[in-house]
């Protein structure tokens, strides 16, 4: 079993993980091993995921979702296999936490109070003062 909250937990039975040769760095090692872990779980077919928590869980793998509702997880990271699943695996629950966390409640749009609304355009008076303070006396005195 794999615990992602105190209510969320799945079987180990339902995620799927197949090994293929990775590329990148490790030698001989990469062209004999299988070390590349895919690791597959459907998330329609899970019963113990909320619907909503499901939902967000799609929106957050994005490409990483196929259209069946396959959330697919490829490493190649690691030089071992042991390290890559135990990293899929890893990748996995924090993916599930994020999607179990509930999303921030909308932003109120909120209006300036009266007070700060007279003291900015009392700032912006001032201010206009001291520049116009600064621009060159006319000579029209002569």
């Amino acid at each position: 079993m794999i615990f992602i909250t105190p209510k969320i937990s799945i079987d180990d039975a339902e995620l799927s993980e197949s090994f293929v040769r990775s590329s990148g760095a490790g030698g001989q090692n990469v062209n004999k091993v299988s070390t590349a872990v895919e690791l597959r779980f459907s998330i329609w077919e899970n019963q113990t995921i909320p619907y909503d928590v499901k939902e967000r869980l799609i929106k957050l793998g994005g490409r990483r979702v196929t259209q069946d509702g396959v959330l697919v997880l490829f490493v190649q990271t690691h030089r071992t296999q042991d390290m890559n699943r135990k990293e899929a695996r890893e990748r996995f629950v924090e993916l599930l936490q994020k999607a179990a966390a509930p999303p921030p409640p909308p932003r109120i749009k909120t209006k300036p109070t009266q007070g700060a609304v007279r003291r900015r355009l009392v700032a912006k008076s001032i201010r206009a003062t001291v520049k116009s303070n600064r621009q060159k006396v006319s000579d029209d005195d002569e």
